[in-house]
């Protein structure tokens, strides 16, 4: 799919875009470019890589001009560039706004101006009934995808949308396995709330089915185990062999007790393709007279697809997931 062709990664210095690269790298793909405002960040990417397939440029996708010149003759974009810290955005929501729903507009326009072949959005799990400004951002973002996919003629427009991408940066993982070789005590908001449980290499492989398989406006969801806080720190405190305490904080702003990969509303919705969830878009018009006499199957027998209802990993699949990822 990919041979010969060009892709452009938003926000490509990021721990989705090096395992991108980690994946295409030694494949027939012409061109991957690193689209992201990081020049330190870039400069570390292009010494570590020195490989002449990654090309880097500097933009922002607020700025529509800087987006739309590093889209020409770019056939495929994975859209990964946003504001993911829950507490940062909290406190400069406006700033998730820019980023992450205009700035998703600047993507999206420019790559229908330029004729790109598909675009994948990555979206996340609080996305879902959101309780913060990150998450309202992201339902945003979604919202934009299916509106432009609407209007698009010759650009498919995908989104995904995942939990948890384990030891991402800024993840829980990094910041235990640094409290434990400290010394430290472990923090922990709450050890009974669930988190799904996603490896990097998941993430872009969902990426791809989603590529593989997406109508426009189509948005993929991967069905992920999910594990407790708590067993999540006791797993690591085993592979380490510590005795540190683990220590309860309590929960923080804005922070939910579960988190949910699909509504109820869209489960109804949803084909189940195995391994993975289908929504298609709604492409109903403005036009609802035509709908008033027709409605879907009750809600009162569907649930959401969250991470207290899916699968619950026992503490040595915990362990073994930590040692698939470089944790041992």
């Amino acid at each position: 799919m990919f041979k010969g062709k060009i892709l452009l990664i938003t926000g490509g210095t990021g721990s989705f875009g090096n395992a991108v690269l980690k994946k295409f790298l030694d494949t027939d793909i012409k061109e991957i470019r690193i689209f992201s405002r990081d020049e330190k960040k870039q400069h570390d990417m292009r010494v570590e890589l020195h490989n002449p397939k990654v090309k880097f440029y500097i933009g922002d996708v607020r700025d529509y001009s800087s987006i739309d010149a590093a889209l020409v003759s770019v056939d495929y974009v994975f859209h990964a560039a946003a504001l993911k810290q829950v507490p940062s955005c909290e406190f400069y929501p406006i700033e998730a706004v820019k980023t992450n729903v205009l700035g998703t507009e600047n993507v999206l326009t420019a790559a229908i101006h330029r004729k790109v072949k598909k675009v994948i959005c990555l979206s996340t799990d609080k996305a879902v009934y959101p309780i913060n400004a990150m998450g309202i951002s992201k339902a945003l973002m979604e919202k934009v995808m299916v509106a432009k996919s609407r209007i698009s003629e010759n650009t498919i427009l995908v989104g995904t949308r995942y939990g948890n991408v384990m030891a991402s940066r800024g993840s829980v993982i990094p910041l235990f396995y640094n409290q434990i070789v400290s010394n430290e005590s472990i923090t922990v908001t709450d050890p009974n709330m669930t988190r799904f449980l996603m490896t990097l290499d998941e993430a872009v492989e969902l990426v791809l089915f989603a590529f593989k398989n997406g109508n426009s406006g189509d948005i993929f969801v991967q069905k992920s185990p999910a594990s407790t806080i708590g067993e999540l720190a006791e797993a690591m405190k085993k592979i380490y062999n510590s005795t540190v305490a683990i220590k309860v904080i309590g929960t923080r702003h804005a922070e939910k007790l579960y988190e949910t990969l699909l509504a109820k509303e869209e489960m109804m919705l949803a084909e189940d393709l195995g391994d993975y969830y289908r929504v298609p878009a709604d492409n109903r018009d403005l036009n609802y007279n035509k709908y008033f006499s027709e409605g879907l199957e009750t809600l009162l027998s569907i649930d959401d697809y969250h991470s207290h209802n899916t699968k619950r990993l026992m503490q040595n699949e915990v362990i073994a997931l930590l040692n698939k990822i470089g944790y041992k």
